[in-house]
Protein backbone atom coordinates (compact mmCIF):
# COMPACT_ATOMS: atom_id res chain seq x y z
CA UNK A 1 0.00 0.00 0.00
CA UNK A 2 1.10 3.42 -0.85
CA UNK A 3 0.93 6.75 0.53
CA UNK A 4 -0.93 9.59 -1.36
CA UNK A 5 0.86 11.36 -3.83
CA UNK A 6 2.26 14.50 -2.89
CA UNK A 7 2.19 17.38 -5.45
CA UNK A 8 4.25 20.33 -5.34
CA UNK A 9 4.12 22.93 -7.60
CA UNK A 10 7.19 25.78 -8.30
CA UNK A 11 6.60 29.12 -8.14
CA UNK A 12 5.22 30.60 -11.23
CA UNK A 13 8.30 30.44 -13.58
CA UNK A 14 10.46 33.57 -15.49
CA UNK A 15 11.47 33.89 -18.97
CA UNK A 16 10.15 31.49 -21.91
CA UNK A 17 9.06 28.57 -21.50
CA UNK A 18 11.90 26.07 -23.06
CA UNK A 19 11.98 21.92 -23.05
CA UNK A 20 14.94 20.39 -23.71
CA UNK A 21 14.75 16.41 -24.37
CA UNK A 22 17.76 14.23 -24.57
CA UNK A 23 19.70 12.48 -22.29
CA UNK A 24 23.04 11.56 -19.88
CA UNK A 25 25.41 14.48 -20.39
CA UNK A 26 24.41 16.27 -23.40
CA UNK A 27 21.23 16.75 -22.06
CA UNK A 28 22.77 17.79 -18.77
CA UNK A 29 25.01 20.27 -20.50
CA UNK A 30 22.26 22.11 -22.43
CA UNK A 31 20.20 22.31 -19.20
CA UNK A 32 23.24 23.70 -17.17
CA UNK A 33 23.36 26.51 -20.01
CA UNK A 34 19.40 27.13 -20.04
CA UNK A 35 18.87 27.58 -16.20
CA UNK A 36 21.16 30.63 -16.42
CA UNK A 37 18.54 32.41 -19.15
CA UNK A 38 15.17 30.87 -17.77
CA UNK A 39 13.28 29.62 -14.87
CA UNK A 40 10.93 27.89 -17.13
CA UNK A 41 12.72 24.90 -17.73
CA UNK A 42 11.31 21.66 -18.18
CA UNK A 43 13.78 18.43 -19.03
CA UNK A 44 12.58 15.30 -21.22
CA UNK A 45 14.57 12.65 -20.80
CA UNK A 46 14.74 8.70 -22.61
CA UNK A 47 14.01 6.20 -20.14
CA UNK A 48 15.47 3.42 -22.33
CA UNK A 49 19.01 3.20 -20.27
CA UNK A 50 20.03 -0.53 -19.01
CA UNK A 51 23.54 -0.18 -17.66
CA UNK A 52 25.12 0.17 -14.84
CA UNK A 53 23.30 1.47 -11.20
CA UNK A 54 20.25 2.17 -13.42
CA UNK A 55 19.79 -1.10 -14.76
CA UNK A 56 20.20 -2.74 -11.79
CA UNK A 57 17.07 -0.67 -10.41
CA UNK A 58 15.47 -1.45 -12.91
CA UNK A 59 15.71 -5.06 -12.63
CA UNK A 60 15.64 -5.95 -9.51
CA UNK A 61 12.15 -3.43 -8.81
CA UNK A 62 11.18 -3.00 -12.11
CA UNK A 63 10.96 0.82 -12.21
CA UNK A 64 12.24 3.78 -14.63
CA UNK A 65 15.65 3.92 -14.95
CA UNK A 66 17.03 6.78 -13.11
CA UNK A 67 20.31 7.59 -14.21
CA UNK A 68 19.55 10.10 -16.59
CA UNK A 69 16.48 11.52 -14.60
CA UNK A 70 19.04 12.33 -12.00
CA UNK A 71 21.85 13.72 -14.11
CA UNK A 72 18.63 16.32 -15.15
CA UNK A 73 17.79 16.72 -11.46
CA UNK A 74 21.56 17.78 -10.94
CA UNK A 75 22.12 19.76 -13.75
CA UNK A 76 18.94 22.04 -12.64
CA UNK A 77 20.39 22.59 -9.48
CA UNK A 78 21.51 25.85 -8.50
CA UNK A 79 24.91 27.64 -8.10
CA UNK A 80 24.28 28.97 -4.43
CA UNK A 81 25.78 26.16 -1.73
CA UNK A 82 22.56 24.52 -1.28
CA UNK A 83 21.98 23.95 -4.95
CA UNK A 84 26.07 22.87 -5.61
CA UNK A 85 25.76 20.23 -2.49
CA UNK A 86 22.89 18.73 -3.80
CA UNK A 87 24.40 18.19 -7.01
CA UNK A 88 26.84 16.57 -5.63
CA UNK A 89 24.58 14.56 -3.12
CA UNK A 90 22.55 13.15 -6.27
CA UNK A 91 25.93 12.20 -8.16
CA UNK A 92 27.58 10.52 -5.10
CA UNK A 93 28.54 7.03 -6.19
CA UNK A 94 29.36 4.35 -3.71
CA UNK A 95 33.00 2.28 -4.23
CA UNK A 96 33.57 -1.32 -2.83
CA UNK A 97 32.83 -4.32 -2.97
CA UNK A 98 29.41 -4.48 -1.38
CA UNK A 99 25.49 -4.29 -2.69
CA UNK A 100 25.79 -0.98 -2.88
CA UNK A 101 28.93 -0.52 -4.78
CA UNK A 102 28.62 1.39 -8.26
CA UNK A 103 25.27 3.08 -6.62
CA UNK A 104 25.01 6.38 -7.38
CA UNK A 105 22.66 7.95 -4.05
CA UNK A 106 20.60 10.01 -6.31
CA UNK A 107 19.20 6.74 -8.23
CA UNK A 108 18.63 5.27 -4.48
CA UNK A 109 16.88 8.52 -3.71
CA UNK A 110 14.87 8.83 -6.57
CA UNK A 111 13.50 4.94 -6.74
CA UNK A 112 12.85 5.11 -2.89
CA UNK A 113 10.42 8.29 -3.80
CA UNK A 114 8.87 6.36 -6.78
CA UNK A 115 8.50 3.13 -4.03
CA UNK A 116 6.57 5.50 -1.76
CA UNK A 117 4.45 7.13 -4.21
CA UNK A 118 3.93 4.77 -6.68
CA UNK A 119 4.24 8.39 -9.22
CA UNK A 120 6.93 9.00 -11.11
CA UNK A 121 6.17 12.01 -12.39
CA UNK A 122 4.93 13.06 -8.95
CA UNK A 123 8.22 11.70 -7.39
CA UNK A 124 10.55 13.55 -9.56
CA UNK A 125 8.48 16.65 -8.82
CA UNK A 126 9.02 15.57 -5.12
CA UNK A 127 13.01 15.48 -5.69
CA UNK A 128 13.02 18.86 -7.98
CA UNK A 129 11.20 20.72 -4.87
CA UNK A 130 14.03 19.31 -1.89
CA UNK A 131 16.84 19.97 -4.73
CA UNK A 132 15.13 23.57 -5.19
CA UNK A 133 15.94 22.90 -8.99
CA UNK A 134 15.40 25.47 -11.88
CA UNK A 135 12.90 23.66 -13.94
CA UNK A 136 11.34 20.48 -13.76
CA UNK A 137 12.27 16.98 -14.98
CA UNK A 138 10.19 14.69 -17.11
CA UNK A 139 10.21 11.19 -18.21
CA UNK A 140 9.58 11.20 -22.46
CA UNK A 141 7.54 7.80 -21.48
CA UNK A 142 6.24 6.02 -17.85
CA UNK A 143 7.51 2.65 -18.82
CA UNK A 144 10.53 1.29 -19.15
CA UNK A 145 11.98 1.24 -23.13
CA UNK A 146 14.76 -0.90 -24.54
CA UNK A 147 16.32 0.40 -27.71
CA UNK A 148 16.98 -2.23 -30.63
CA UNK A 149 19.47 -0.99 -33.36
CA UNK A 150 20.62 -2.19 -36.60
CA UNK A 151 24.64 -2.41 -36.63
CA UNK A 152 26.96 -2.58 -39.80
CA UNK A 153 30.64 -2.67 -40.49
CA UNK A 154 33.14 -3.40 -43.31
CA UNK A 155 33.68 -6.71 -41.26
CA UNK A 156 29.89 -7.73 -41.57
CA UNK A 157 28.07 -9.09 -44.33
CA UNK A 158 24.69 -7.52 -43.27
CA UNK A 159 23.56 -5.50 -40.30
CA UNK A 160 23.47 -7.05 -37.05
CA UNK A 161 20.90 -6.41 -34.45
CA UNK A 162 21.61 -5.08 -30.82
CA UNK A 163 19.67 -4.93 -28.27
CA UNK A 164 20.40 -2.56 -24.66
CA UNK A 165 21.17 0.99 -24.73
CA UNK A 166 24.44 0.51 -23.51
CA UNK A 167 24.89 -2.27 -26.25
CA UNK A 168 23.79 0.11 -28.90
CA UNK A 169 26.52 3.03 -27.80
CA UNK A 170 28.92 0.76 -27.20
CA UNK A 171 29.15 -1.78 -30.00
CA UNK A 172 31.69 -1.55 -32.79
CA UNK A 173 30.27 0.09 -36.23
CA UNK A 174 27.48 2.35 -37.55
CA UNK A 175 24.20 2.07 -36.38
CA UNK A 176 21.82 2.25 -39.42
CA UNK A 177 18.46 2.31 -37.64
CA UNK A 178 17.26 1.97 -34.62
CA UNK A 179 13.39 1.49 -32.50
CA UNK A 180 11.95 0.79 -29.48
CA UNK A 181 10.59 -1.70 -27.82
CA UNK A 182 7.90 -2.07 -27.04
CA UNK A 183 6.85 -0.04 -29.89
CA UNK A 184 4.83 2.83 -30.12
CA UNK A 185 4.48 3.60 -26.74
CA UNK A 186 2.71 5.92 -24.83
CA UNK A 187 4.31 9.66 -24.34
CA UNK A 188 4.43 11.32 -20.45
CA UNK A 189 0.89 13.66 -20.76
CA UNK A 190 2.98 16.39 -19.25
CA UNK A 191 6.12 15.87 -21.54
CA UNK A 192 3.46 16.02 -24.11
CA UNK A 193 1.98 19.64 -22.74
CA UNK A 194 5.10 20.74 -21.97
CA UNK A 195 5.78 20.63 -25.14
CA UNK A 196 2.61 22.27 -26.81
CA UNK A 197 3.19 25.35 -24.94
CA UNK A 198 6.68 25.73 -25.39
CA UNK A 199 8.54 28.89 -26.49
CA UNK A 200 11.50 26.89 -27.15
CA UNK A 201 12.68 23.53 -28.12
CA UNK A 202 16.16 22.30 -27.86
CA UNK A 203 17.10 18.86 -29.31
CA UNK A 204 20.62 17.38 -28.65
CA UNK A 205 23.46 17.46 -28.10
CA UNK A 206 23.72 13.80 -26.66
CA UNK A 207 24.28 10.31 -28.47
CA UNK A 208 22.54 10.72 -31.41
CA UNK A 209 20.69 7.28 -31.78
CA UNK A 210 20.60 6.04 -28.10
CA UNK A 211 19.29 10.00 -26.56
CA UNK A 212 18.25 11.72 -29.12
CA UNK A 213 16.41 10.27 -31.67
CA UNK A 214 14.11 7.92 -29.44
CA UNK A 215 11.85 10.88 -28.67
CA UNK A 216 11.04 10.76 -32.57
CA UNK A 217 9.90 7.41 -31.66
CA UNK A 218 7.25 8.17 -29.38
CA UNK A 219 4.43 8.55 -31.45
CA UNK A 220 2.86 11.63 -29.19
CA UNK A 221 5.76 13.31 -28.13
CA UNK A 222 6.96 13.24 -31.96
CA UNK A 223 3.18 14.55 -33.14
CA UNK A 224 3.97 16.97 -30.60
CA UNK A 225 7.09 18.60 -31.59
CA UNK A 226 6.09 18.67 -35.24
CA UNK A 227 2.81 20.57 -33.87
CA UNK A 228 4.35 22.54 -31.28
CA UNK A 229 4.55 26.63 -32.18
CA UNK A 230 7.81 26.63 -30.20
CA UNK A 231 11.41 28.11 -32.05
CA UNK A 232 12.81 24.37 -32.45
CA UNK A 233 16.70 24.91 -31.65
CA UNK A 234 19.25 21.33 -32.46
CA UNK A 235 22.65 21.62 -30.46
CA UNK A 236 24.99 19.88 -32.13
CA UNK A 237 27.47 17.39 -30.36
CA UNK A 238 31.49 18.51 -30.08
CA UNK A 239 32.10 14.96 -31.79
CA UNK A 240 31.21 11.84 -31.74
CA UNK A 241 29.72 11.17 -28.67
CA UNK A 242 30.07 7.46 -28.83
CA UNK A 243 30.57 4.26 -31.50
CA UNK A 244 27.38 4.30 -32.68
CA UNK A 245 28.25 7.73 -34.43
CA UNK A 246 31.40 7.51 -35.07
CA UNK A 247 31.77 7.34 -38.90
CA UNK A 248 28.77 10.17 -39.28
CA UNK A 249 29.53 13.86 -40.10
CA UNK A 250 27.20 16.59 -38.62
CA UNK A 251 25.55 17.28 -41.69
CA UNK A 252 25.03 12.99 -41.58
CA UNK A 253 23.01 14.01 -38.33
CA UNK A 254 20.89 16.39 -39.90
CA UNK A 255 19.64 13.87 -42.33
CA UNK A 256 19.11 11.18 -39.84
CA UNK A 257 16.71 13.69 -37.86
CA UNK A 258 14.98 14.36 -41.38
CA UNK A 259 14.80 10.78 -41.95
CA UNK A 260 12.99 9.77 -38.31
CA UNK A 261 10.99 13.05 -38.42
CA UNK A 262 10.24 14.00 -42.01
CA UNK A 263 7.77 16.61 -41.24
CA UNK A 264 9.58 18.62 -37.87
CA UNK A 265 11.16 21.54 -39.55
CA UNK A 266 13.71 23.17 -37.42
CA UNK A 267 14.45 26.87 -36.72
CA UNK A 268 18.24 27.37 -35.60
CA UNK A 269 21.29 24.42 -35.75
CA UNK A 270 23.67 25.58 -33.18
CA UNK A 271 27.40 23.98 -33.65
CA UNK A 272 30.94 24.62 -32.86
CA UNK A 273 32.96 25.91 -35.99
CA UNK A 274 35.70 23.54 -34.48
CA UNK A 275 33.24 20.45 -34.70
CA UNK A 276 32.17 21.44 -38.15
CA UNK A 277 34.84 19.67 -41.02
CA UNK A 278 32.69 21.03 -44.00
CA UNK A 279 30.62 24.10 -42.93
CA UNK A 280 28.76 24.29 -47.07
CA UNK A 281 27.59 20.14 -46.58
CA UNK A 282 26.24 21.00 -42.91
CA UNK A 283 24.71 24.69 -44.14
CA UNK A 284 22.60 22.54 -46.57
CA UNK A 285 21.52 19.92 -44.23
CA UNK A 286 20.27 22.66 -41.85
CA UNK A 287 18.46 24.54 -44.90
CA UNK A 288 17.12 21.10 -46.00
CA UNK A 289 15.40 21.28 -42.37
CA UNK A 290 14.44 24.92 -42.83
CA UNK A 291 17.32 25.91 -40.38
CA UNK A 292 19.76 28.72 -40.25
CA UNK A 293 23.02 27.59 -39.14
CA UNK A 294 24.79 29.52 -35.98
CA UNK A 295 28.33 28.94 -35.14
CA UNK A 296 30.01 29.68 -31.88
CA UNK A 297 32.61 28.60 -30.03
CA UNK A 298 31.18 26.10 -27.32
CA UNK A 299 33.85 23.88 -26.64
CA UNK A 300 35.68 23.96 -23.09
CA UNK A 301 38.95 24.67 -23.03
CA UNK A 302 40.32 22.55 -20.78
CA UNK A 303 37.50 19.24 -22.26
CA UNK A 304 37.44 20.20 -25.88
CA UNK A 305 34.86 17.48 -26.31
CA UNK A 306 32.16 19.00 -23.75
CA UNK A 307 30.19 22.02 -23.96
CA UNK A 308 31.51 24.86 -21.88
CA UNK A 309 28.32 25.77 -19.86
CA UNK A 310 29.02 30.15 -20.23
CA UNK A 311 30.39 29.97 -23.84
CA UNK A 312 26.99 27.63 -24.24
CA UNK A 313 24.70 30.08 -21.98
CA UNK A 314 26.00 32.86 -24.25
CA UNK A 315 25.27 31.39 -27.69
CA UNK A 316 21.91 30.76 -26.49
CA UNK A 317 21.35 34.07 -25.16
CA UNK A 318 22.48 35.83 -28.64
CA UNK A 319 19.81 33.58 -30.41
CA UNK A 320 17.19 35.39 -28.20
CA UNK A 321 15.03 37.79 -30.33
CA UNK A 322 16.31 36.33 -33.83
CA UNK A 323 13.88 34.70 -36.61
CA UNK A 324 11.15 32.76 -34.80
CA UNK A 325 13.18 32.99 -31.71
CA UNK A 326 11.71 34.97 -28.29
CA UNK A 327 14.22 37.54 -26.32
CA UNK A 328 14.90 35.23 -22.55
CA UNK A 329 13.50 37.98 -20.60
Amino acid sequence: MTDDPVVLRPPVPIGPAVVALGGGHGLAASLAALRRLTDHLTAVVTVADNGGSSGRIREQYDLLPPGDLRMALAALCGDDDWGQTWARVLQHRFDGDGDLSGHALGNLLIAAVWQRLDDPVGGLDLVAALLRSHGRVLPMSQQPLSLRALVTDEHADRPREVVGQVQVATTPGTVVDVSLVPPHPAACSDAVKAVDEADVVVLGPGSWFSSVIPHLLVPELADALQRTRAARVVLLNLRSATAETERYAPDDLLAVLGRYAPGLRVDVVLADPASVPDRVALTDAADSLGAELVLARLASDDAPDQHDPHRLTSALAALGGRGRMPSWR
